[in-house]
C-alpha cells in the first residue's frame, strides 16, 4: 500500500493537537487504501506539547513526533518534518486545523488521477484577520513578485501534498536561511492549486506577530532576490551624479557671484539626507552579509533531542 506522511510543525500546540490528531485520523479511516503516518515536529515549545506526542504516540503506533533540543522556528520543524518522513507522499500542515484535512483526499486524487506532482492551497479571503495585516501580505506579494524571478503565489498556505520525488528535490537544497514557499516554487514540478475560505484557528493563539512575519518577509526578499542590491547601486549612483552637478553648480555660482554665507540650512538638510540614504544602502548590504555569515558558518538547522523511538524503550 502507498503511504502518505503527514508532516505537522507544533510550538505550544497542546490544546490544538488532540482535535488536530481527532480529525486526521477521520480522513485515514475514509482512505483505507492508504496507509498513513502522523509526523509531530515539537519546535521547543515550552507547554505540553511533547508530553502530548508522547501519549498519542504509545496509543497510535501511525504517530511519530521529532523533538527539537530548543526552539528553531517553523522552517527547521517542516525540514526536520520532512527528512524524517518515509511515505510516497508527503502533505505538511498546521495542527491548529486553518488547513482543512478534509482536503486532503482531493489532494491524492488529483495527483494520482492527474499526473500532478504536487497539490498546494491558497487562500482566496482573509476573514478574520487584522485589515492592516491584510493590507501588508498583499503589498508584500506584489513587491516580491516584481523583483523576484521566483513566483510566490498570493495566499499561498505551507498546507499542500507531495511526491516522493518532489520532497527528495526539496532536500537537496540545504541552505541555512529557508523560505518554503519559495523553495516549493523554485524546484518546479507540476502543482495545482485548490482554493479555499480563511478558516479561524481550532484553539490556542497565532505565534506570528505582525513583526514576526515582516522579519519573515524580509527573510524571503533576501533569499529570493538580489534587487535590493541592485537598488542600493542604482541609488549610490543617482547619488554620485547629483553630487557631480551640485559641484559644478557651486563652483560656477561661487565664480560668478561669490561665495554668500546663505544656505546653511538647506545644506545641513541635504547632508542629512544623503548619509540616511548611505546608512539605508549599507544596511541592505549587511543584510545580505549576514545571511552569508550564516551560511559560511555551516550550524545544522536544528538539533534534535527526542524521537518517537526513545519513547518505546
Amino acid at each position: 500500500m502507498e503511504k502518505i506522511s503527514i508532516v505537522v510543525p507544533c510550538y505550544n500546540e497542546e490544546e490544538a493537537m488532540p482535535i488536530f490528531y481527532k480529525e486526521i485520523t477521520k480522513i485515514a479511516e475514509q482512505m483505507k487504501k492508504v496507509e498513513f503516518e502522523f509526523i509531530f515536529v515539537n519546535d521547543g515549545s515550552k507547554d505540553k506539547t511533547l508530553q502530548v506526542a508522547r501519549e498519542l504516540s504509545k496509543k497510535d503506533k501511525r504517530v511519530r513526533y521529532v523533538s527539537f533540543s530548543r526552539n528553531f522556528g517553523k522552517e527547521a520543524a517542516m525540514l526536520a518534518g520532512l527528512e524524517a518522513s518515509v511515505g510516497d507522499y508527503v502533505a505538511i500542515m498546521d495542527v491548529d486545523l486553518q488547513d482543512p484535512p478534509s482536503l486532503i483526499p482531493d489532494m491524492y486524487n488529483y495527483i494520482k488521477n492527474d499526473n500532478y506532482d504536487c497539490v498546494a492551497t491558497r487562500r482566496v479571503t482573509r476573514k478574520g484577520e487584522p485589515k492592516i495585516r491584510s493590507f501588508f501580505a498583499r503589498c508584500y506579494y506584489k513587491l516580491i513578485n516584481k523583483i523576484s524571478k521566483t513566483e510566490i503565489v498570493d495566499g499561498a498556505r505551507d498546507f499542500r501534498l507531495m511526491t516522493r520525488q518532489m520532497v527528495d528535490s526539496i532536500l537537496e537544497l540545504k541552505e541555512y536561511n529557508r523560505f518554503s514557499k519559495g523553495i516549493f516554487s523554485w524546484v518546479g514540478y507540476e502543482t495545482k492549486w485548490l482554493e479555499y475560505e480563511n478558516v479561524e484557528r481550532v484553539a490556542g493563539t497565532t505565534k506570528w506577530s505582525f513583526w514576526k512575519l515582516f522579519g519573515y518577509s524580509l527573510e524571503s526578499i533576501i533569499a529570493f532576490s538580489t534587487a535590493p542590491l541592485a537598488i542600493s547601486s542604482i541609488i549610490g549612483i543617482i547619488f554620485c551624479l547629483i553630487s557631480f552637478i551640485m559641484i559644478v553648480v557651486i563652483i560656477i555660482k561661487t565664480l560668478v557671484v561669490g561665495d554668500p554665507v546663505a544656505g546653511w540650512p538647506s545644506m545641513i538638510c541635504i547632508i542629512f539626507f544623503v548619509s540616511g540614504i548611505q546608512l539605508f544602502c549599507l544596511g541592505i548590504i549587511g543584510q545580505y552579509i549576514s545571511k552569508a555569515y550564516l551560511e559560511i558558518k555551516k550550524r545544522p538547522i536544528y538539533l534534535v533531542k527526542e524521537t518517537e523511538k526513545d519513547n518505546d524503550k
